[in-house]
């Protein structure tokens, strides 16, 4: 394949993952504006977060993210080999090791929740406690149909198909979309919890049935419980992959612990703010990090290690292209982005106030988490996990201290700035040990894209400040008022970002035109 051809059908499979990622994301914040409607940030929605992080938790160590990022290198090499029926075998081998091995494990934690389930959340009142036990146990499930699901991923992302992997989130947020607006209003007050749990839970059975449709036709894979080499080898792969995928996961539920000891809204709030959060990153970073992974696995299968080389420096300066200026947007506008997404029904001001703080603190480390993503995928496709697995225990740790030190004398504030700090730190030295690993990652380039997209991100913020400043005076308050507002900030904002970026001949700004024509 000419790499002009290359070049263009990542361009395009980046296209597709990304545009249903983004409708995946606003479904996700659709799905958040109506809880925030229903149950604001006090009582059992504290209880919620708290049981759904657990099992989510689980999820990110042992099933979909760390078995595609140790299952895709391996498999991808046995095909690059021409051995297409043991790379078959050792998918049909994975599948019975995930239900048995996944299905234990979500049994033990139904089993023993009553036991551990305190231990995340030490400043909620006991009745809390036990609603988060109740639920924990309805969601845990969802351990093992995420393992098979992301199985199913994988095998679709290794054969270059990326659409209906993007597309499967859009479908399990539609499901809890309608079990929040169409079920829960006709319960109980007290029962709509429990509804909320439950559409996750059933959206999670619709997701993995619709990917086995097209898993199908890529098989045989023969059903086994074989420990096989290959299969070894990948759950060998796992443990590292585990931990430096799981980070942000194993992060975001120690930051929860200190949140119930901090305020009795906290926990939600700052989940609130974490979905912003995650918006850019999850239809750009993920997006890239996503299509580009296969992609660096085989050139690293062919030993083309200048191909990995140029092919991260380039995913690293397209990320922050796009989220530098996301980042800057968020750090100028929290509060009324907030107001605007979230003050409904029983979100009330003080919401807003405490969830903008957070979502403030978070924008600050959002370019690096998202560039972190990227680099640690490099890494596994060398095989070499175990760097970005140390350095990832390592933030944990820098995390949990950062949590200690700044949750008492900042409140609210000082969890999500603990997150971002330990983001920049970790992006540094994976940054800094895959460039030892291959020979450098084309530093200089790299710093002179971050530069300029700095650069332009900042005179961006500040055109779009002014323009904010000039028409809100004019508006009421409220959803209009708000909505017109950011609305033509955003406009003015990246009207300024585009002209930057041409002044400064970042070669992104044609790139990132190139992507979206697919979709036209």
């Amino acid at each position: 394949m000419s790499g002009g051809h290359r070049q263009g059908r990542l361009g395009r499979s980046t296209a597709i993952f990304a545009f249903w990622t983004g409708v995946s994301r606003v479904l996700g914040l659709l799905r958040e504006i109506i809880a925030a409607a229903l149950f604001g940030t006090q009582g059992t929605i504290n209880s919620f977060v708290i049981a759904f992080q657990v099992p989510n938790l689980l999820r990110s160590l042992v099933a979909d993210s760390a078995l595609a990022g140790a299952f895709v290198p391996v498999f991808t090499q046995l095909q690059e080999q021409g051995r297409h029926k043991e790379a078959q075998r050792l998918a049909g081998a994975l599948v019975g090791v995930i239900t048995i091995g996944l299905g234990g494990i979500t049994l033990l934690a139904i089993i023993l929740a009553p036991h551990f389930m305190p231990f995340f959340a030490p400043g909620l009142p006991d009745p809390l406690v036990d609603e988060a036990v109740r639920l924990a146990r309805l969601m845990f499930p969802i351990v093992v149909l995420l393992g098979l699901t992301g199985l199913a991923m994988a095998i679709l992302q290794a054969h270059g198909v990326f659409g209906p992997t993007a597309f499967v989130p859009v479908l399990w947020n539609g499901i809890i979309i309608g079990a929040l607006a169409v079920v829960a209003p006709l319960l109980p007050e007290g029962d709509r919890i429990t509804v909320y749990a439950l559409g996750i839970v059933v959206g999670t059975v619709v997701q993995l049935l619709f990917l086995l449709r097209y898993v199908r036709g890529m098989g045989p894979f023969p059903l086994s419980l074989s420990l096989g080499p290959y299969v070894r080898r990948v759950l060998v792969l796992m443990l590292p992959v585990t931990v430096a995928l799981g980070l942000i996961n194993v992060n975001l539920s120690v930051d929860a612990i200190f949140a119930t000891l901090v305020d009795d809204q906290a926990p939600r709030a700052i989940d609130a703010a974490f979905r912003l959060y995650l918006l850019p990153q999850g239809v750009f970073s993920v997006a890239v990090a996503t299509v580009l992974f296969p992609t660096i696995s085989r050139l690293a299968a062919r030993d083309d290690i200048p191909g990995v080389r140029s092919t991260v420096a380039s995913g690293l300066r397209h990320i922050f292209f796009v989220l530098l200026p996301a980042s800057a947007f968020l750090l100028v506008f929290a509060e009324p982005v907030v107001r605007l997404v979230f003050q409904y029904g029983a979100f009330d001001d003080r919401s807003t106030a405490l969830t903008s703080e957070a979502l403030f603190a978070f924008a600050l480390g959002l370019v690096f988490n998202g560039a972190s993503l990227l680099v640690i995928r490099a890494f596994f496709s060398l095989q070499r996990p175990w760097l970005p697995t140390a350095v990832a225990g390592a933030g944990v740790i820098l995390n949990l201290v950062l949590d200690l030190a700044l949750y008492q004398p900042l409140g609210v504030t000082g969890i999500p700035l603990a997150t971002s700090l330990t983001s920049l730190a970790t992006f540094v030295v994976l940054a800094w040990l895959l460039g030892r690993e291959i020979g450098g990652v084309r530093g200089e380039w790299v710093l002179d894209g971050f530069l300029r997209s700095l650069i332009a991100s900042a005179i961006s913020a500040v055109l779009a400040w002014a323009a904010w400043t000039v028409v809100s005076g004019g508006l009421s308050a409220g959803f209009p008022g708000d909505a017109f507002g950011l609305g033509v900030a955003a406009a003015a904002g990246i009207l300024a970002y585009g002209a930057a970026a041409h002044a400064f001949e970042m070669p992104e700004l044609r790139s990132v035109g190139r992507v979206l024509r697919p979709l036209r």
